[in-house]
């Protein structure tokens, strides 16, 4: 079987779906499968617009010569790909990793919203272009995988029909690869690592750590993936403070490295921790709640250790060969 991934993100880029596809990529072949892949940095070059119809083409030609059309999100390579797959005659499988439609209406047109509240109100014209590509492409795949059960719910309120939506857990690669910081800083230290994107509170961390003068904050937001990790199994604690998670590929590596974590309960996040056993979880944008967790680990850093490795044996739930055995398993059923 022949299978095309259509990626936006794809190494040395950063991301869950970058870390994915070159999993996929490596481990299917082993299987029987031949892969090939097609990111969206091959048309970045192009002018907006644009680059969606080139990269649309480019999908068609590598399309024909497919099986299955396997696409990581729903509309910046979802759209142009099951146009490309329903004209080549392929079968077309899409990941939802979030709501493509909602990250960009608080990105780039200033919604506030919560993504809960986001799927009952209508919004100005681009944001509901956005959210028709969204669900064309959802309710036109074969089989439409969601990552959690939170945001599978999401999805079948987008038209998808139930029996086309398949929960499949992100799968890692165990041991995760780390690079230690070449300093470390004195003193309490907090890491996150994300994109400074409004639903991740990074200011909001920033904010709060400033308040006591032994704690430093470290964001690691443009760091390669080894160097991030090095940073976070450095840390007294790793702090997930967004108010928006599908189901975070970052914070199951995490779990793996043995850092005592904070994350916020939101999402999919309490599918993988559970509030004083792998972590603590707080309500988001609360930042006493978030204050009053790291003094609670900073004040007994056993009890916050004894968290940080049962995360670290729940991790191994989430292994890829597991992962892979479901996608491989919806593949053949195709």
């Amino acid at each position: 079987m022949n299978i095309l991934i259509a990626t936006g993100l794809y190494p040395p880029e950063s991301g869950g779906p970058a870390t994915n596809t070159k999993l996929l990529e490596e481990r299917l072949p082993a299987r029987g499968f031949s892969v090939a892949v097609l990111p969206f940095r091959a048309v970045r070059h192009w002018p907006k617009v644009v680059r969606h119809l080139v990269y649309f083409w480019k999908c068609y030609r590598m399309a024909r010569a497919a099986d299955v059309v396997y696409a990581q999100d729903t509309v910046s390579v979802g759209f142009p790909a099951v146009l490309a797959a329903r004209l080549a005659g392929a079968k077309f499988v899409v990941r939802v990793p979030g709501d493509y439609a909602w990250e960009q209406a608080g990105q780039r047109f200033g919604t506030r919203e919560r993504i809960e509240d986001f799927q009952s109100q209508r919004f100005g014209m681009r944001v509901e272009f956005l959210r028709t590509l969204q669900r064309y492409t959802v309710r036109h795949a074969d089989r439409v995988i969601a990552p959690s059960k939170y945001l599978h719910d999401i999805v079948l309120g987008w038209g998808a029909k139930k029996e086309k939506v398949i929960l499949i857990y992100n799968g890692i690669e165990l041991p995760v690869p780390t690079e230690a910081p070449t300093k470390r800083p004195e003193g309490f230290l907090v890491v996150t690592a994300a994109r400074r994107v409004p639903w991740k509170g990074i200011e909001a961390l920033e904010r709060v750590v400033a308040r006591e003068k032994g704690w430093r904050v470290f964001v690691a937001d443009i760091l390669t993936r080894p160097q991030a990790l090095g940073w976070i199994q450095a840390a007294d604690v790793f702090v997930l403070n967004s108010s928006y998670e599908g189901l975070s590929h970052q914070l199951i590596e995490v779990m793996s490295l043995g850092t005592p974590i904070i994350a916020t309960s939101v999402g999919g996040n309490p599918e993988l921790i559970t509030d004083g056993v792998e972590g603590l979880l707080i309500p988001p944008q609360n930042d006493e709640a978030l204050y009053a967790a790291l003094k609670n680990i900073e004040a007994d850093p056993v009890a916050a250790r004894a968290r940080a490795e049962a995360a670290r044996t729940k991790a191994g739930q989430f292994n890829i060969e597991r992962t892979l055995g479901h996608v491989v398993e919806l593949f053949k059923t195709l």
